[in-house]
């Protein structure tokens, strides 16, 4: 299993403008436009806002949905939410979209420390569903993701090929103890898989 890299995420960025001849922007508030305020997403995708102009959070965005899951990013949905400022207003709102959500991946990228919302929406999450996972993007691939304070609390996300050479996406613990990403959202935890 391996972490999922900033090269590869900008790649898929990259190459879905390249596709559409649009930026990454434009492309991410295109696929939201016809999206409703109740519809149930598999993945609430927590990330630093500053991340949202490059290619890592719309290539990050079309990763999970080649794996065919359906993603939520807040500031396309609800782009009239003033995310400098902390208030009573927008954590409502972002807690009646979490609501709507299966899981969430906290984006860990260099600009994540410095989100006003995400260790925010981190915690409400967990306790609220508990299917809260880590989804670094690290810049070399790494075959065991430790985290860093708080974030190694929960599992991570990586992709590696399951017994049939098909990709899939796994929620680990650690190298041994890991579960099919499809299957912690229908509530198996990860457990230990001997060498």
């Amino acid at each position: 299993m391996a972490t999922i890299t900033v090269r590869e995420v900008r790649a898929r960025g990259l190459a879905e403008t390249h596709l559409q001849e649009k930026e990454a922007r434009t492309l991410l508030e295109e696929a939201v436009a016809d999206q409703t305020t109740e519809r149930e997403y598999d993945i609430f995708l927590s990330h630093a806002i500053v991340d949202a102009d490059d290619n890592d959070i719309l290539g990050t965005k079309s990763l999970l949905e080649d794996f065919g899951y359906t993603v939520y990013l807040d500031w396309l949905e609800d782009p009239q939410l003033d995310r400098s400022q902390v208030s009573r207003r927008t954590a409502e709102t972002l807690r009646r979209r979490m609501n709507c959500c299966k899981s969430l991946f906290y984006a860990v990228t260099p600009n994540s420390r410095i989100s006003r919302w995400m260790q925010w929406e981190c915690g409400y999450f967990d306790g609220r569903k508990s299917r809260t996972a880590i989804f670094p993007i690290t810049r070399l691939r790494q075959e065991y993701y430790s985290g860093v304070e708080f974030v190694g609390l929960y599992p991570y996300v990586d992709q590696a090929l399951d017994r049939y050479n098909q990709q899939r996406l796994w929620i680990n613990r650690s190298s041994k103890i890991y579960v099919p990403f499809q299957d912690w959202l229908n509530g198996k935890e990860p457990f230990w898989h001997p060498s």
